[in-house]
């Protein structure tokens, strides 16, 4: 966006690119959301950043009206595949905090003062002040959202001492923890449900609308692996290995539309990190209207867009479980995957404690090791499954959310027993690529014809590249608008096209 752009942007107070830039104001020393209600400041006063972590090393302090911190997160982090934004992402997912500096730099293939360098010319900021900004953000959240005794908070932000943490919270927000927990009757503030057990969390998880609660909860259900998540209309929860130990968490659509979330972790470091996953899981970082008004300019989708605004692509809560689930998933339905899937968790996940009945997805060296015991079909599928657990569990693969799309692509075709379709798939869901499809996948071109699209594979990769830089969002559309009919051939090892629900779409691998 030009100067001027993000200018109408702030003088119009337009919400929808909240979290996408800050605009620091010279003559008060604030940096604010776009949609901040103070007055328009004059063009000569503002400069805009990138992130709000570039405005603070400016030398800037967070609106005390808007609160900046509370916006959604950027989309641009999903839609850049450079460094600057894989660096993004494995920094919300807590790479820093666990491994450093040189850890994240080692992950994206850099020196530590290259990347340095890199960040601090793309977003104003070097990984170390980015970290710092993720932390006042996790901070400003809990101490808003629980009761949380504010030490807690600042472990769990993942601050060294409570004393870096009132010193950062100060610097950010010109503001005392315990000052800032008092405004939380603000707007942007999350009522505190009395009522939870204790040890839980709760949440709002800011986004932008609309959102298609109806359509991801649909899709959450349909592919539920018994004991380890459960699904309804109206919620999801799930439970999750993470650092410090297993977690849990849910997430329900209030009545209000906010967005919900109950969480449970074994070690409260991890809860930035359990958050940051469930936001992706949910994908609710994404820019829906400009993803509407982008797919509404076809004459082919006009109609499904104005049918399902707000259109979600789930995202993974774990990309080596993502990897496995597309394994077993391809060729066959989503209820027989979700079945082995269920049988393999039963056999091999460890139960959680503290939780009836529930259960943690396996994990990859267990799955490598009696994998073979516990799943069904052809033996070259099995081993293949195996082989891509036991290369994710000994390191030969690496699958994170930071990778090069093109490389992480290219790892994954070179692992036996996958395609294109699961590589793109997997791309799709765990890097949060929004610009993928699957010319292959009976489903995107069963919902292609029903909108009049090609649907043969070249044809249709022409006329999908019409919608780039949104094709995954494109990909999502032709799934809900796949014809609803019956199997043709139940013994059939792949149904026909017409048996796909268009609320319940089902993938599978074109045969080679």
């Amino acid at each position: 966006m030009t100067f001027d752009e993000r200018y109408r942007a702030i003088d119009a107070r337009d919400a929808r690119f909240d979290g996408q830039f800050v605009t620091a104001v010279a003559s008060t020393h604030i940096y604010c959301r776009p949609s901040c209600p103070a007055r328009t400041p004059k063009p000569s006063n503002v400069t805009f950043y990138p992130t709000s972590a570039a405005a603070h090393e400016a030398g800037y302090r967070a609106c005390k009206r808007c609160l900046p911190e509370a916006a959604p997160g950027s989309p641009q982090w999903n839609l850049r595949g450079d460094t600057a934004g894989r660096a993004m992402r494995l920094i919300a997912d807590g790479v820093v905090e666990r491994e450093g500096v040189p850890g994240l730099a080692r992950r994206l293939g850099y020196s530590t003062r290259h990347l340095t360098r890199v960040l601090t010319a793309e977003l104003g900021a070097g990984p170390l002040a980015l970290a710092r900004a993720h932390r006042a953000h996790t901070a400003r959240m809990l101490l808003v959202g629980t009761d949380m005794p504010a030490a807690d908070v600042a472990f769990s932000a993942g601050f060294a001492s409570v004393r870096q943490f009132n010193e950062t919270v100060r610097e950010v927000f010109d503001m005392t923890p315990l000052d800032l927990r008092a405004r939380r009757s603000m707007r942007h503030a999350t009522p505190i449900a009395s009522e939870l057990a204790p040890g839980a969390i709760n949440l709002t998880l800011p986004h932008r609308g609309p959102l298609d609660a109806r359509g991801i909860f649909a899709w959450m259900s349909a592919r539920a692996v018994a004991g380890v998540e459960t699904a309804t209309d109206e919620s999801f929860a799930r439970t999750l290995l993470l650092d410090g130990g297993p977690a849990w968490f849910e997430i329900r659509i209030g009545a209000d539309e906010r967005v919900r979330l109950r969480a449970k972790v074994t070690h409260m470091r991890d809860l930035p990190v359990l958050v940051t996953r469930a936001r992706r899981l949910f994908d609710l970082d994404a820019d829906p209207l400009a993803v509407d008004g982008a797919l509404a300019r076809h004459p082919e989708l006009t109609a499904s867009v104005a049918r399902v605004p707000g259109i979600r692509v789930p995202g993974a809560a774990d990309p080596h479980e993502m990897l496995i689930r597309a394994m077993i998933g391809q060729q066959i339905t989503v209820a027989a995957a979700r079945t082995a899937l269920t049988v393999l968790t039963d056999t091999l996940g460890a139960p959680v404690e503290g939780f009836e009945n529930e259960r943690l997805f396996p994990t990859m060296a267990a799955i490598a090791e009696r994998g073979h015991q516990v799943l069904r079909g052809p033996a070259a599928r099995i081993r293949a499954i195996a082989g891509a657990a036991a290369a994710l569990a000994d390191g030969t693969l690496t699958l994170t959310t930071g990778d090069d799309s093109a490389e992480q692509r290219a790892a994954l075709l070179a692992m036996p027993g996958i395609g294109p379709w699961t590589a793109d798939y997997v791309r799709m869901r765990v890097l949060g690529d929004p610009d993928v499809t699957l010319p292959g996948d009976v489903a995107v071109r069963a919902g292609a014809a029903a909108c009049g699209i090609p649907s043969e594979p070249k044809p249709f990769g022409e006329w999908a590249a019409r919608t780039a830089p949104w094709r995954s969002y494109m990909t999502a559309h032709l799934w809900r608008n796949a014809p609803v009919r019956a199997p043709r051939n139940r013994s059939a090892q792949r149904p026909a096209a017409a048996s796909i629900p268009a609320s319940d779409p089902t993938l599978f691998e074109e045969a080679p």
